[in-house]
């Protein structure tokens, strides 16, 4: 390697170690921001005892366990479609006008900003579909959000499945679906398990479309039907940040529940990693 090759070379290493620094740095400023201002929060009764006082005192649990159903409502409705969808791009669709027309309406709901998803949650589901402002019209509406990261992940997945699987499958006689249920999403469920993931940590932490279809401002007591309305950890911190009674009062409560938003999408996170992890060492020990 000539002398200016070495030295672009060095360069272009060092641009992209001071890249990376720069970034965690960034993100360890943030962290030890927050927790300086929220871990004095931070205690058995906040996470458990429901908001008093005009949401001034007490816990967030409402808002913790408003979110865990959140979650389970958008992932059991986004993710079955979404692998669904994915299975037809991949294993059915022919290559015609409306698959690519597919293609191109998944990839574009990615972009869409999640505003326009709580209007469309807003009009389909609490208006025309009769659910109201209700956990299973917010579950939905982020269900529809998660769908595209799902679709995109799972797709990618099963494209990378070698074609010799497939090819042994339906050389011992086992149809095309047989193939699939038992070949090839075993051996891409690990792949998709990322698209999950990322759906989860996305769902979790947004606002826009719940305020929208179903997140309350105060709930007394948890969401024991689907057609109740539920707190989120978001939207209390929204709330908290922009329309309390007493907002200096709750800072430290903001702050708490931030911290709590942030280390339960990355325990999820965290979750869902080593659960892949764990399918991929079993998929090696299994060939």
């Amino acid at each position: 390697m000539s002398t200016g090759r070495m030295a672009k070379d060095r360069a272009a290493t060092i641009l992209l170690w001071s890249v990376m620094i720069l970034v965690c740095a960034i993100l360890a400023l943030i962290l030890a921001f927050l927790v300086s201002k929220g871990w004095s929060a931070i205690s058995w009764e906040f996470l458990t005892k429901k908001p008093r006082s005009m949401m001034t005192a007490g816990g967030i649990s409402t808002p913790i366990v408003g979110t865990l159903q959140l979650v389970l409502v958008a992932m059991a409705f986004s993710f079955p479609v979404g692998v669904f969808t994915a299975v037809y791009l991949v294993e059915y669709a022919r290559d015609d006008w409306f698959t690519r027309m597919l293609r191109l309406a998944v990839r574009s709901l990615a972009g869409v900003p999640s505003v326009v998803f709580g209007l469309f949650g807003l009009a389909f589901f609490v208006i025309l579909m009769n659910f109201g402002s209700s956990l299973l019209s917010a579950g939905l509406t982020l269900g529809c959000l998660a769908l595209p990261v799902i679709v995109g992940a799972s797709e990618s997945a099963l494209l990378a499945v070698p074609r010799d699987y497939r090819d042994a499958s339906y050389a011992l006689g086992a149809t095309q679906w047989q193939t699939i249920r038992k070949v090839v999403l075993p051996t891409a469920f690990p792949s998709i398990i990322t698209g999950a993931i990322l759906s989860v940590g996305r769902v979790a932490g947004e606002t826009a479309p719940i305020i929208f279809t179903g997140a309350a401002f105060y709930a007394p007591r948890f969401a024991k039907s689907l057609f109740d309305q539920v707190m989120a950890l978001p939207y209390h911190i929204l709330i908290l940040a922009t329309a309390g009674t007493n907002i200096e009062k709750t800072r430290p409560i903001q702050y708490g529940t931030v911290l709590v938003l942030l280390f339960f999408v990355l325990g999820m996170t965290m979750t869902g990693v080593l659960w892949r992890a764990r399918l991929r060492i079993r998929q090696r020990a299994q060939r």
